[in-house]
């Protein structure tokens, strides 16, 4: 889902601190080292979860961490994106509120 304003987020139940989400990046994103910085923007807010090209050409993964921190990863994967990539749009699916986190930690999938 998305709107003018990037990707719609939904909104938390009460009690939910931590969030799972499973997301594909669209666009020119291989071949432009996108798993690798990604990994480097994950680390820094940590945010759980794992990331991997796709024989389509796009950017599958999951992430799981604090709501906050994973919008922030959310807008980053979306918007942002690794030097010299051309995003076309995120699709976001199987969103899990909680109140622990799943994954300790991120990594690149081959």
């Amino acid at each position: 889902m998305e709107n003018n304003n990037g990707p719609v987020i939904p909104n938390s139940p009460p009690g939910a601190t931590y969030v799972s989400v499973e997301y594909e990046v669209y666009g020119q994103v291989q071949g432009c080292y996108y798993p690798k910085y990604a990994k480097e923007i994950a680390e820094q807010g940590s945010i759980g979860g794992w990331i991997k090209n796709t024989k389509a050409g796009t950017i599958v993964g999951k992430l799981n961490g604090t709501i906050a921190n994973v919008k922030e990863m959310i807008q980053w994967l979306a918007t942002t994106g690794s030097p010299g990539c051309k995003i076309e749009k995120i699709d976001l699916r199987n969103w899990e509120f909680m109140v622990q986190q799943e994954f300790r930690s991120f990594s690149m999938r081959f």
